[in-house]
């Protein structure tokens, strides 16, 4: 295992604040609003959500946006405890989600400190069976979201994990897990910037870089490797069907990084000037396997056996707590098909949007744990819920 230390990388670099610690943040003003949590139409929440920020939004519109219009302050800024009007998690998890950087995970550990901070709870046992009830609600919500369902059980396991707060008085047991929830929530937000620092030292000058569809925090690892002036070229999938690898291409390209746009079946024929794949994850599983866009999995095929690094970037809160034995071994992410021609009646058509990629496809892991391989991260869910 080759790992570094993700402390000696916050030291040696400064970084700037979080987006969301400044009231400036870009949020999207999409008149088109986010489906609702309990939506019942098939499609998982996830991929509405996905579609909404990586289909439609673009940086430039977002920044025009936020020039005009201040966003508005969180439910759980507007109702306090006592104060009659009742607090919604789902409707605090709305909010956070909309902002586009911000991951669905970390959209449910804000919720779930709000709902510590909301409480109208006189003891520690009420206070924990009102954080149980909410993690259910929102993981209810959209069974098919790994890194949601993984976010709320780290986030009930950090907060609640030591039993000194059953020998403290209420008031200060709840302070100290307000001080915690939002601890877990700032490392939360770092995390992707972490994972970009500790990535900078596989990538070389006159490097070819193949990426698929669209993920936040390998843009992030792409975006320091061009401001640290590495000369690189990236080859970017399609994305099919929803085509997110054509945001990722135009993110690139305003960046001013040398890019290519694939169709998805010509990974085979330019993997020979490759020199490795970096990709994102929906999930991180006990096999050290991952969970992404459909697509992944046949990816990492080719490069393994055309002797390709295969990189995966990924934030703790995605580690979950399963083991899939096969493709169909999870609850599937259901995500609408245009093929822009009629379908004839009779066929059935594939809808699931994601597939899973099996360890020994895999080279390393970039988390905001460290650098990892594969047959590690066993270990490091066994420590994050120890």
């Amino acid at each position: 295992m080759w790992r570094r230390s993700a402390s000696f990388v916050l030291e040696k670099y400064q970084l700037p604040s979080s987006p969301m610690e400044s009231p400036k943040s870009p949020q999207s003003p999409n008149p088109n609003p986010i489906p609702n949590l309990n939506s019942t139409h098939g499609i998982s929440a996830y991929y509405q959500t996905r579609a909404e920020h990586h289909g439609v939004v673009t940086s430039d519109w977002l920044a025009q946006a936020q020039a005009a219009v201040e966003p508005p302050s969180p439910p759980s800024e507007r109702t306090s405890p006592g104060s009659g009007k009742p607090f919604s998690v789902i409707e605090e998890f709305n909010y956070w989600r909309k902002k586009p950087d911000l991951a669905e995970a970390v959209a449910a550990i804000m919720a779930l400190a709000a709902v510590i901070r909301s409480s109208n709870g006189s003891t520690m046992m009420e206070l924990e069976i009102e954080l149980k009830t909410a993690s259910d609600a929102l993981k209810k919500g959209d069974k098919s979201s790994i890194s949601l369902s993984a976010g709320c059980d780290l986030f009930m396991r950090y907060v609640t994990r030591t039993s000194a707060l059953e020998y403290e008085d209420f008031d200060a047991a709840k302070l100290r897990l307000i001080e915690r929830a939002e601890r877990f929530g700032e490392i939360s937000l770092k995390a992707r910037r972490t994972i970009a620092m500790l990535s900078q030292d596989f990538i070389f000058d006159g490097c070819t870089i193949l990426v698929h569809g669209f993920s936040r925090v390998v843009l992030e690892v792409l975006k320091l490797a061009a401001s640290n002036r590495k000369l690189f070229r990236v080859f970017c999938t399609e994305g099919r069907p929803d085509r997110t690898g054509l945001r990722l291409s135009n993110e690139l390209a305003a960046l001013g990084i040398p890019v290519k746009l694939l169709i998805d079946s010509a990974v085979a024929y330019t993997m020979d000037e490759v020199d490795m794949i970096f990709v994102g994850a929906d999930g991180v599983v006990e096999s050290g396997g991952i969970l992404n866009m459909m697509g992944t999995y046949q990816i990492a095929l080719v490069a393994h056996s055309m002797n390709k690094p295969v990189y995966v970037a990924a934030e703790s809160y995605k580690f979950a707590r399963l083991y899939p034995l096969d493709q169909k071994d999870l609850e599937p992410a259901i995500r609408p098909i245009d093929f822009g021609v009629p379908i004839p009646s009779g066929v059935e058509v594939e809808e699931c949007a994601r597939d899973y990629t099996p360890p020994q496809y895999l080279t390393l892991l970039f988390t905001d744990l460290g650098v990892l391989t594969p047959s590690v991260v066993s270990d490091e869910l066994i420590r994050l819920y120890l």
